[in-house]
């Protein structure tokens, strides 16, 4: 899983994210991982459905099309809950009350770029 952030043209907006790139770590996901903290996300690629089936806490989730562009925004999906955006090839998941923190919206165009190393 490689490192990286989440930037709204040259503003960081969450500035730990991992990116989920193989299709294992696409499957697992955030299962059997500690709760996402303030400032970290999890990117899935390939992704328009995301379930919390098995998870203990909420997630705060932005659907992305394959330009980066918002396209549905969900804000405290509950464990044992599916969301989900056919718009969308990416999803970000993110701590809950994250989106509402840093005024993502619908039509905003994210990039992930890769922490150097």
């Amino acid at each position: 899983m490689k490192l990286g952030a989440i930037y709204l043209h040259d503003q960081c907006l969450v500035p730990r994210v991992w990116n989920a790139v193989s299709a294992w770590e696409r499957t697992r996901g955030l299962l059997g991982r500690p709760p996402l903290q303030s400032g970290e996300g999890m990117l899935i690629n390939d992704c328009r459905l995301v379930h919390t089936l098995g998870m203990g806490y909420a997630l705060d989730l932005a659907f992305l099309d394959r330009s980066g562009q918002v396209r549905k925004l969900v804000t405290g999906l509950s464990p044992v809950r599916i969301a989900g955006s056919l718009q969308a090839s990416t999803t970000l998941e993110l701590a809950p009350g994250t989106l509402a923190g840093i005024g993502l919206k619908e039509g905003d165009r994210l990039t992930w770029r890769e922490a150097s190393t």
